[in-house]
């Protein structure tokens, strides 16, 4: 029946949460997580699965060394350091009740819950053995927070005990919309026992959308999911083939993406968009290579598109760059990628006996692509599964590997047509675009399911389906609005 989410498993931080939560925890600028072990990326493809957080010997090693780095820059700010130390000793207080009483404002905060004695006793204990060693008031202070920041109190995300009710809801809205620990708003109506009521939550979810901080949203989910954060991990085309391809065009292509799926996701737009839509977020190295005039300067605009070349994601470099190869296009790559990140229906591992075609163009110097791709596909062991991977990706042809239109390859026209498992034919990337419109249920499960598992933590099971069933009924009943489905996974947290 629906009204379970099912479980949400205990999990550490992840590097990119480590971050965010000691910037608003502690009010510092650097990001330490940086430094970190990458985390995996497990169940429906994101860092914060709990099954593929695990805790490393590096990490431990890393957890202790950046409390040290991060308390140095606290303490070195009187303005950070007054966050912290929030009583001193003097005739009226001994050093172990100004301990107290700036723990007693701290922790709550770093463990995001309401705190007990049992939770001070240690750390007061550590405080007084600092002490005993002759160490200054604000020494021993400093050695207690290093204590609390490498707690599992504060690098795990658990349930239970305190943190229950309307605290472990506080807890799973921030990490989902913020990727951060909640804010003295979400803690206040924690407290108050107001977070479960149903305007309460709705207002909640629309003021953390309308925060910066939920750029994390954007930034872990959408990047995951859609793969443009491949632009800065794994993707490297060759300079000599596309010299205009540069740092600067980089960042552009990452920004489009961005500015696109945080307008979707963030402001109520419409998620059947990312399919097809009539316009971008462009600036004037984006505007050259996609020809488009009138465009000038660094920053991203809105611009509407005159022709079909492009709309949703499958116009945008960086998901056409992030789906090929360094000298040249790939058919297999772009179509796995529509298969599964948008469609849901990933094709089979290819068999280990079936040759891989060379990643380099200098074997398609007489030919195109498609061609060679036309005499690979021929042998029966490789047909099975490119009559499915293929046809996407023979229609976005005409996009070559950094995503600038062509009409033609190696000096031959270019076949963008394509034909879907199921008989459906298009021609180039408009009818393309069509075909996947009419595919927009399959498309809802997979962004219901994949957003669902990010808020979950996990990889989804039998027992989700009636939750997803009724975030897709919600998203349809509220034309395909973002917020309908954000509002809709935020309830089932509260659960």
């Amino acid at each position: 029946a629906p009204g379970d989410p099912g479980p949400r498993p205990t999990r550490r931080l992840t590097r990119h949460e480590y971050d965010d939560t000691l910037r608003d925890l502690l009010g510092i600028s650097s990001k330490p997580g940086e430094d970190f072990p990458a985390d995996g990326a497990g169940g429906e493809g994101f860092e914060n699965n709990a099954d593929t957080l695990f805790l490393p010997e590096l990490l431990v090693e890393k957890y202790i060394s950046s409390a040290d780095a991060v308390l140095r820059e606290v303490f070195d700010k009187p303005e950070l350091k007054a966050r912290v130390l929030i009583a001193a000793p003097g005739a009226s207080m001994t050093p172990t009740a100004a301990a107290d009483q700036s723990l007693r404002k701290f922790l709550p905060r770093a463990y995001r819950r309401p705190i007990s004695d049992a939770d001070l006793k240690p750390l007061l204990f550590v405080f007084t053995a600092a002490m005993k060693r002759g160490t200054s008031y604000e020494e021993s202070f400093r050695v207690v927070l290093k204590a609390a920041l490498t707690s599992p109190k504060f690098l795990f995300l658990q349930e239970g005990g305190a943190l229950k009710g309307d605290y472990a809801l506080a807890q799973r809205l921030s990490y989902f919309l913020w990727s951060s620990m909640p804010d003295q708003d979400l803690s206040d109506l924690a407290a108050l026992g107001k977070l479960h009521d149903d305007a309460v939550l709705e207002a909640q979810v629309r003021r953390m959308l309308a925060d910066v901080k939920a750029d994390a949203l954007t930034r872990h989910f959408a990047g995951a999911w859609l793969h443009f954060d491949d632009l800065f991990n794994t993707v490297d085309p060759d300079r000599r083939k596309f010299p205009q391809f540069n740092t600067e065009l980089r960042q552009a292509m990452y920004d489009e993406a961005f500015e696109f799926a945080d307008h979707i996701l963030r402001k109520n737009g419409s998620v059947l968009e990312f399919l097809d839509s009539d316009y971008s977020y462009i600036n004037e190295p984006l505007a050259k290579l996609y020809g488009i005039p009138n465009v000038q300067g660094p920053l991203l605009r809105r611009v509407k598109f005159t022709d079909d070349k492009r709309g949703g994601l499958l116009g945008m470099a960086a998901v056409l760059t992030a789906t090929s190869y360094p000298q040249r296009t790939s058919p297999v790559l772009r179509g796995k990628w529509v298969l599964e990140q948008l469609l849901g229906t990933p094709p089979p591992p290819p068999p280990a006996s079936v040759p891989k075609l060379p990643e380099n163009d200098t074997a398609f110097k007489d030919q195109t692509v498609r061609q060679r791709f036309e005499k690979h596909r021929s042998q029966p062991v490789c047909a099975g599964c490119h009559i499915r991977l293929d046809p996407p990706g023979f229609g976005l042809e005409n996009f070559n590997a950094i995503g600038q239109w062509r009409d033609n390859e190696n000096g031959k026209a270019l076949d963008a047509s394509g034909e879907m498992s199921d008989g459906r034919k298009f021609n180039g990337p408009a009818e393309f675009r069509k075909v996947l419109m009419q595919d927009k249920d399959k498309f809802i499960r997979t962004l219901c399911s994949r957003l669902l598992g990010y808020a979950l933590n996990r990889g989804l099971e039998v027992r989700d389906q009636p939750t997803l069933l009724q975030l897709e009924d919600a998203l349809r009943k509220n034309d395909y609005k973002s917020e309908a489905l954000v509002l809709g996974i935020a309830r089932e947290l509260r659960r």
